[in-house]
């Protein structure tokens, strides 16, 4: 496989005009989705907040930006992101640096921000960002481009490879983990396993995964059951317990995690026993259940719904976290099963055809490691709003409000648009 001339005269002059209409016109869909259904969120308070600061004039601002990035990425051959995979991904790392300077040292670095117990958010007064969604763009496009200079062999003749891919994974990870954020450090396993299987590594290889799996849930569970004795033999609630970190801080043996966290995953596994009256840390799950159970087949109607209007729902997440529950109380089954078919399409038909019809390694890997990206922040949004998975945070694809999000979101289908119309450009 040769690369060569990269300078941007070449980019533009070789763009092949085979482009894929599908995902776009699926992208269209979801912005109106997105920017209707947050205004319906808010609505219940917008007569006190000025137009220009309005959640859903914001969304449509974010997403006018990405829509430019989307097609200048679209238009660029993609392996200008193969040559640069290494400066990529350090000025995609380092935003994340400052955060964790904060958070574990105490260090006051200017414009970074702590909000409900985490430092994610480098905040710039008209505008904030929250680096670990670009962590995870420069993480996909070092790792491909690892995997497209190296054909597997042994695991004792690629010992460097491993050790150097340990790294590339790990370093974003930790420095994620420490902000705290499990939800989006969650993203990076599933990221790895994807690049991983179509490599074609034996299934020993995989066994081995699976076991190293099963010894961390072990831990997490160990240390779940840990907490939970903790909270009965000091006579603690839950909220008490997550204010102070009561348990990370006891000298205890346990996991790197904050109380709310345990909490979030100890409320999904026993909600009756950390939370028995459903006033606490299960309260957003069971009005998302409301919400989506009270929804019917075709919903109450747009800005009908009543969770989040009556504030049962709390306003700090309907128009994010739970924007999934907003479209399922007031479209019903009928819209989520819209919302989901879309987001199915542009992993499927846009992202996995990508890698398909690539005819370079570095492609595929990308295409399969962004499907992976996407697929996992559906998954586990949508999961946590019907109650099959822990709340985690982590925003919904296209819908969720939020501008590094919906940015990342573009960039990330603006590179396989690339992939896509570059398939024919190459030599092998």
């Amino acid at each position: 496989m040769v690369f060569r001339d990269y300078s941007l005269s070449k980019i533009l002059r070789q763009r092949n005009h085979t482009s894929d209409y599908v995902v776009p016109a699926c992208m269209a869909v979801l912005l109106m989705f997105s920017v209707a259904f947050i205004f319906s969120a808010q609505s219940f308070i917008a007569d006190d907040i000025p137009l220009m600061r309005q959640f859903w004039v914001k969304q449509i601002m974010y997403y006018a930006l990405g829509i430019v990035v989307y097609l200048l990425l679209s238009y660029f051959d993609y392996n200008w992101l193969f040559k640069n995979a290494h400066l990529i991904y350090i000025a995609f790392l380092l935003p994340l640096l400052p955060l964790v300077l904060k958070e574990v040292f105490g260090v006051p670095v200017p414009f970074v921000q702590s909000r409900y117990n985490a430092t994610r958010w480098i905040d710039f007064g008209f505008f904030s960002i929250q680096p670990s969604d670009f962590a995870k763009i420069g993480t996909c496009v070092m790792a491909s481009s690892m995997f497209a200079r190296n054909k597997l062999g042994t695991f004792k003749e690629n010992f460097l490879f491993w050790i150097k891919l340990a790294l590339v994974y790990l370093i974003p990870i930790f420095l994620i983990f420490l902000q705290p954020d499990l939800g989006s450090s969650l993203v990076f396993y599933p990221m790895i396993f994807s690049m991983l299987y179509i490599s074609g590594l034996p299934k020993r290889f995989f066994l081995t995964m699976f076991a190293v799996f099963a010894i961390i849930v072990s831990l997490v569970v160990f240390d779940i059951y840990g907490y939970y004795n903790y909270l009965k033999e000091n006579n603690l609630t839950a909220r008490d317990s997550a204010s102070q970190n009561a348990y990370g801080s006891s000298g205890k043996w346990n996991l790197p995690m904050k109380d709310y966290q345990r909490n979030r995953i100890l409320a999904f596994v026993c909600p009756d026993v950390v939370d028995k009256n459903g006033t606490e840390v299960t309260w957003n799950q069971r009005q998302s259940l409301i919400s989506v159970g009270s929804g019917g087949v075709f919903g109450k109607g747009f800005t009908e719904g009543t969770q989040a209007r009556l504030g049962y729902l709390p306003s700090s997440v309907a128009y994010n976290d739970f924007i999934f529950s907003v479209v399922a109380e007031e479209s019903g089954f009928a819209g989520g099963c819209i919302v989901i078919v879309l987001l199915g399409t542009i992993v499927v038909y846009g992202c996995v055809r990508a890698a398909q019809l690539s005819r370079d390694r570095f492609g595929q890997f990308m295409c399969i490691g962004i499907a992976s990206i996407l697929l996992t922040h559906t998954f586990i949004n949508v999961g946590m709003t019907i109650g099959i998975m822990p709340i985690t945070g982590l925003p919904l694809p296209m819908l969720s409000y939020g501008g590094t999000f919906a940015l990342t979101c573009c960039i990330l289908l603006g590179i396989v648009q690339s992939v896509f119309r570059y398939r024919r450009k190459f030599e092998e």
